[in-house]
């Protein structure tokens, strides 16, 4: 629920352009040398060289484990933000540097086995009705989630900020969106298609109707009977694939992947024994978000509690005790600025205890948001400094991986 995404990233690209010079270690690599002639026995006899052949990549089996299996192995996640689901030229359009492997090495060393790749596919998609996706930025996506699978994590791949220009969940929009929506799952499935059941797709991100009176808080009856139209084309158009694809674990969404009465009035779930559900949960809002208003608290002393309560207590009513897994892709508290100069970052680690504490206990794993803003903008869920590859707030991460061991 980043209301102010847009604006903070705008905001503090200009402070972090200086990450587009950096990365975290020197990537030049080594050329083979351009003569690889193979010496030949000194026989009568013309021996044929063997010459190893190319060996597919092995991206991990699929082990046929249904949702609830699947997301019950999981522990703790981290979430690659503002990077490839920037709205720009390229992934560097909001002022983080080139994601690289040494990033994902370090994220996955810390102790995080889930890594979230939010991806904004739209501006790389054919105009009018071809719907073809830049085969670069494709490629550029399949590196990036290699860099996870690599580590043996559990990788997630969305569709981010389409809601901001192009899928918007209402009656008359649906005509151009149905296609487009399902003609994209169509060929992220097809390129992904070996993959094992580390690879997780979530169809929507946060798919609402941008400043509406129920933006964050369920939508109208009709713009959620659309968000249903779209996780079922989802579901059908990735299983219509086949193959590994047919066991993958996919994640519907409620309206905005909103925690409410409202989001889930109507909301249908169920699908197959390979679909969970996917939420987001920055609660509560008075203490997570830098907001400016009256009701903003920065320190955590347990008054507040009860909201992290009546989340969960919500997300069991509605899915949970309906044997239905749940996971929230999106969770976390910006650090914010004391009167002293120091950050609240004690607060939040106390906050992380109640809230991962109540997400441990209902079986659901959480992927924190990381925009990689740490210290500039009302924004600051940053945690992890990827220029230089150093965690900006390691204590916080400390706590969120320590609370899974």
């Amino acid at each position: 629920m980043k209301k102010n995404k847009l604006f903070a990233a705008i905001a503090a690209g200009v402070i972090s352009m200086s990450f587009l010079l950096c990365s975290c270690s020197d990537n030049t690599k080594t050329s083979e040398p351009a003569d690889s002639t193979v010496e030949q026995s000194d026989t009568s006899d013309s021996v044929e060289p063997d010459v190893p052949k190319d060996i597919p990549k092995d991206h991990g089996e699929m082990r046929g484990l249904t949702a609830k299996e699947l997301i019950a192995e999981m522990k703790t996640g981290w979430n690659l933000g503002n990077s490839l689901d920037s709205i720009g030229a390229d992934e560097t359009a909001w002022g983080n540097p080139v994601t690289t492997k040494e990033m994902i090495d370090a994220v996955s060393a810390q102790g995080f086995d889930i890594l979230r790749v939010p991806v904004t596919w739209g501006q790389h998609m054919g105009p009018g009705t071809n719907y073809t996706v830049d085969p670069e930025f494709m490629a550029r996506v399949v590196e990036v989630v290699d860099y996870g699978i690599d580590n043996g994590m559990y990788v997630i791949l969305d569709t981010h900020h389409e809601p901001d220009s192009w899928l918007r969940p209402q009656s008359e929009s649906m005509e151009k969106v149905e296609p487009k929506f399902a003609d994209l799952w169509r060929q992220i499935s097809e390129q992904f298609a070996d993959y094992g059941d580390h690879l997780i797709f979530e169809g929507l991100n946060e798919a609402r109707i941008k400043g509406s009176a129920n933006e964050w808080t369920g939508g109208t009856q009709d713009e959620r009977e659309c968000v249903n139209r779209l996780n079922k084309i989802f579901v059908d158009t990735v299983r219509a694939t086949g193959g590994k694809n047919s066991q993958r674990l996919l994640l519907v969404s409620t309206y905005a992947q909103a925690v409410t009465n409202s989001a889930f009035d109507g909301f249908v779930a169920e699908y197959d024994q390979y679909t969970g559900v996917s939420v987001h949960a920055y609660t509560p809002y008075s203490f997570t978000y830098h907001s400016g208003e009256s009701y903003e608290t920065f320190k955590w002393d347990g008054r507040e509690k009860n909201s992290i309560a009546g989340v969960f207590k919500l997300i069991d009513e509605q899915l949970i005790s309906k044997g239905i897994p749940v996971m929230i892709t999106e969770y976390g508290a910006v650090r914010k600025q004391l009167e002293d100069g120091t950050y609240n970052t004690e607060d939040v680690i106390a906050w992380l205890g109640d809230y991962l504490g109540a997400a441990k206990e209902h079986g659901i794993p959480c992927v924190w948001w990381d925009n990689n803003y740490y210290n500039s903008g009302n924004e600051l869920f940053g945690i992890f400094d990827r220029g230089s590859c150093e965690w900006s707030a390691k204590e916080i991460a400390d706590a969120i991986v320590d609370l899974y061991k």
